[in-house]
């Protein structure tokens, strides 16, 4: 990422307990899905919700609003990410969770953000869709109370309504880094032709472009197998290297013939002469030409596809297909570096068709300690998704017994925050950069990490 570099003297806030002092260090161990939510298994563990009562004002306490779906089709999600909050928020500290349930009959986002902002909270936590995020932004920014929004939908981010999710900006952001730290330097696209292919198209051009790059080729599909198949020759331009191989494999098998009339020299092969039969072998008649010795002619493969990085954004059947179109379109993972999602650490042990492909995700290792301690306390695993939660609301513990509160000196710090995602630093228009790891698919399926996620970021 592109900005301005830290001195010594400068560190990154890492989150404490509020039991302990020590660094939290959690982390996801894949990206946020950009479009759609999965809900998660595990006991249904509904976590006490704050009942309406006294302001923030009256009781002296610092409120916390988080705004999840308790109930409804992503009760379990937002049962965990709760959970996480009160891990990160322990009672009898000065701060209270004020979480209030987004899908209970009759009631919304909106009139669950009115609620908190009338009850003293002083920022808000949530909510979990983007659609949701952008109802409850009005509210907030007119309160002038910062809001943390779950989605990973990067077009919600506006000045003091933050995008919390591990967005697909942030991950194109650092595949191209990492490409062009290893000399690339023309990168290209095929994506399916939805809102996920489209916000990765959008975010490599703008990638590209910060970088100075040329502008990326971007090729959308219907999905459909003849759209990719024949995409993908276009993207890579078979046709145009089949006619330059061709004419490569001409020139080497038709070498151009002296214009000399001296005597032809001995036969190179047969030492006895070209008049002398080597052993086993019949001589041409006399005063017959002899014929020149038949040479083997390597095969000539096609030159290299007029892009070095490509980056693709399907998953699942579709992906298959998609790795098919790449072999007929001579795109070679040996010479060509594949780019995906973060989606893809769901399933790589079965990518091995793409090895040395690249995706960026955070570091799984440092998620290990938040999950003991969910596991220790629930009894199961949390969801990736309880990470941003837990992240969150530990952040907004701290800020809010800090004399300065929720200021734009406290939010904006140049050198950001540790947590569960990574090293992120807060953007002023609501954007967030974010560390990320690159991580290599191997052979034979499955991932090493090829390049670790940074621990201080630029602007």
């Amino acid at each position: 990422m592109v900005g301005r570099t830290f001195g010594p003297r400068q560190r990154v806030i890492s989150f404490t307990s509020l039991r302990s002092a020590s660094a939290c260090k959690v982390s996801a161990l894949a990206g946020v899905a950009l479009f759609a939510l999965n809900a998660c298994n595990g006991p249904e563990t509904a976590p006490p919700v704050s009942p309406v009562g006294p302001t923030a004002q009256e009781t002296g306490t610092r409120k916390i609003g988080m705004l999840l779906p308790l109930t409804g089709r992503f009760g379990k999600l937002g049962q965990q990410m709760a959970n996480a909050a009160h891990i990160a928020v322990p009672d009898g500290h000065g701060v209270t969770l004020d979480i209030r349930d987004t899908d209970a009959p009759g009631q919304t986002a909106e009139s669950a953000a009115r609620a908190a902002i009338d009850q003293g909270d002083r920022v808000i936590l949530g909510p979990l869709t983007a659609p949701q995020t952008a109802s409850v932004a009005a509210l907030t920014q007119a309160a002038n109370l910062p809001e943390f929004a779950y989605t990973s939908d990067q077009a919600q981010a506006r000045p003091g309504v933050w995008v919390m999710g591990v967005t697909v900006e942030q991950q194109v952001d650092r595949l191209v880094d990492a490409a062009t730290g290893e000399g690339r330097k023309t990168l290209a696209a095929f994506l399916p032709d939805n809102a996920l292919g489209h916000a990765l198209g959008d975010a490599l051009l703008k990638a590209c472009t910060n970088k100075g790059l040329t502008p990326p080729q971007i090729v959308f599909h219907t999905g459909a197998s003849d759209s990719i198949i024949s995409g993908l020759k276009t993207l890579a331009a078979v046709q145009t290297r089949q006619d330059q191989a061709g004419q490569q494999s001409a020139s080497v098998s038709s070498p151009a013939q002296p214009a000399s009339t001296a005597p032809a020299e001995p036969d190179a092969i047969n030492p006895l002469g070209a008049d002398t039969a080597a052993p086993g072998k019949t001589a041409p008649p006399s005063g017959a030409p002899a014929q020149a010795p038949s040479v083997p002619v390597a095969p000539v493969s096609l030159p290299p596809p007029p892009f070095d990085a490509l980056l693709l954004g399907d998953t699942g059947l579709q992906l298959a297909t998609v790795i098919d179109g790449l072999k007929q379109a001579s795109v070679d993972p040996h010479q060509t570096r594949i780019l995906g999602p973060a989606l893809w650490s769901a399933f790589a042990g079965k990518l091995g068709a793409l090895q040395g492909g690249w995706f960026a995700a955070p570091d799984p290792s440092s998620r290990t300690d938040f999950v003991q301690r969910y596991r220790s306390r629930y009894g199961y695993a949390p969801s990736v998704l309880a990470n941003v939660a837990y992240d969150t609301a530990t952040m907004a513990a701290v800020l809010s017994q800090q004399p300065d509160g929720f200021s734009q000196h406290s939010l904006l710090r140049p050198d950001g925050f540790a947590g569960a995602d990574g090293t992120f630093v807060l953007q002023a228009d609501g954007t967030v950069a974010r560390g990320l790891a690159v991580f290599e698919i191997l052979p034979g399926g499955g991932v090493k990490m090829a390049s670790a996620a940074p621990r201080r970021l630029g602007r």
